[in-house]
């Protein structure tokens, strides 16, 4: 899936992943893409529950060693 923005938050605790998200989503335009890789188990749930709330559509999901990737379009 191709992303307009990368955002590494690999070792980050919570709630830093969220943070880290939501600033790099400001800079993109309605509908661009974020990929974001952490490997903060919590961000499984924290970040579709932002991403929902904030009216933004976690497109993808997965787990590769440990890191996990979420490819969120900005709503």
């Amino acid at each position: 899936m191709n992303a307009t923005k990368v955002l590494d938050a690999k070792g980050l605790a919570c709630p830093m992943p969220v943070v880290r998200a939501k600033k790099a989503m400001d800079e993109l335009q309605s509908g661009e893409v974020l990929e974001v890789h952490t490997t903060d188990k919590g961000a499984k749930n924290d970040l579709p529950a932002w991403a929902n709330t904030s009216g933004h559509t976690v497109l993808e999901m997965k787990e590769e060693n440990g890191v996990l990737i979420f490819w969120i379009q900005k709503g």
